[in-house]
């Protein structure tokens, strides 16, 4: 599991009726630097590429979510469903304790 901010939200003109009652969000998945900025400063975009998820769980702008990727996430729904990423976690605070070296 990985975790992001929400960017966004997208909005399908049609889908594959597997998917009906879900949202699809744009996450910017955290860097290094962000766990290290910690929960106060506001989210910033990552130079890593965004992405789209799949939410059942209903998920805001802004909120901190953990997603899963590839084949794991089509693997909770009966038949799997044609996904690549899921969010698995509505996160409501990180704590990030480096070990000095």
């Amino acid at each position: 599991m990985r975790l992001g901010h929400v960017i966004g939200r997208v909005t399908l003109s049609a889908a594959v009726p597997s998917v009906t009652g879900g949202r699809w969000l744009i996450v910017s998945p955290f860097s290094r630097a962000d766990y290290a900025l910690g929960q106060d400063v506001a989210p910033t975009v990552s130079k890593e590429p965004s992405l789209v998820i799949y939410d059942d769980l209903g998920a805001g702008v802004g909120q901190t979510v953990g997603f899963v990727e590839g084949r794991e996430a089509a693997q909770p729904f009966n038949p799997p469903i044609p996904i690549d990423a899921v969010n698995a976690a509505l996160v409501d605070k990180t704590f990030y304790h480096p070990f000095e070296t």
